[in-house]
């Protein structure tokens, strides 16, 4: 392949991090790696997709189990249930530098009930018991609560993506998300990689302020998950399960 072929990491980021630094984390079946199932949802699937790899992606999370893909055009099977089809866009932070806060604090295993409490009144996306092992998490606290978080979950070669950027409705207004940001890409920085980030198209008000702080539009990218049915067959692209 000539250099002008080779994809770039982020062209393929669930497969890119899993190839690369988070190559720990990875499950393969034939050409299809995922994430285990209490890390994150995402499955890299190849962008030609056969008969086969849906087999194996069957194969992979279960009758009955969600595949999330990030990128990929190609329809699932008949049969199998489209749960989530978005448009997005990444945004990449060439020009974005990054700046330590003194009151955002590193989340761990010990906050996990609190990080999912957040999650779920603030619904920033794809957040599971294990997804805080992918990479630093900051969080600000207010009266002792969790009040805002983020931060970084694909990691591809030269670059981590800040995920799961969320207030509380209690402190929107206050800037905590800006500084949540910037406190994350300061930790990108240091070591040396490029952060970037994902939304979905249609929010307007957070690609604005992400493009103030300096990232910019690199593609548009579909996020979807369908659904292995439960009368999945050899003959419809996923093996028998009877």
């Amino acid at each position: 392949m000539s250099p002008s072929s080779t994809p770039h990491p982020l062209d393929e980021p669930v497969r890119a991090a899993l190839t690369g630094p988070h190559a720990l984390f990875a499950r393969r079946r034939g050409r299809l790696l995922c994430y285990p199932a209490d890390v994150t949802p995402f499955l890299a699937m190849p962008q030609d997709p056969e008969a086969a790899d849906w087999a194996d992606a069957a194969a992979l999370v279960g009758v009955g189990g969600k595949v999330m893909t990030a990128g990929a055009e190609e329809p699932p099977p008949a049969g199998w249930e489209v749960t989530f089809d978005v448009e997005g866009v990444q945004l990449v932070g060439n020009d974005v530098a990054g700046e330590r806060d003194p009151e955002a604090v590193r989340l761990g295993r010990s906050d996990l009930p609190e990080v999912l409490a957040l999650v779920e009144r603030t619904r920033p996306g794809p957040f599971l018991p294990r997804t805080i092992e992918m990479g630093t998490y900051l969080g600000i606290r207010r009266g002792g609560r969790l009040v805002a978080m983020a931060g970084e979950r694909f990691r591809v070669p030269g670059h981590t993506e800040i995920s799961a950027v969320c207030t509380d409705d209690s402190h929107r207004g206050l800037g905590l998300a800006t500084r949540l940001i910037r406190a994350v890409a300061a930790g990108v920085r240091e070591r040396g990689e490029t952060p970037f980030l994902h939304a979905a198209a249609d929010n307007t008000a957070a690609i604005r302020l992400y493009e103030a702080l300096g990232f910019r539009l690199r593609r548009g990218i579909s996020f979807r998950a369908v659904r292995v049915p439960a009368d999945v067959t050899a003959g419809r692209g996923v093996p028998s399960v009877r």
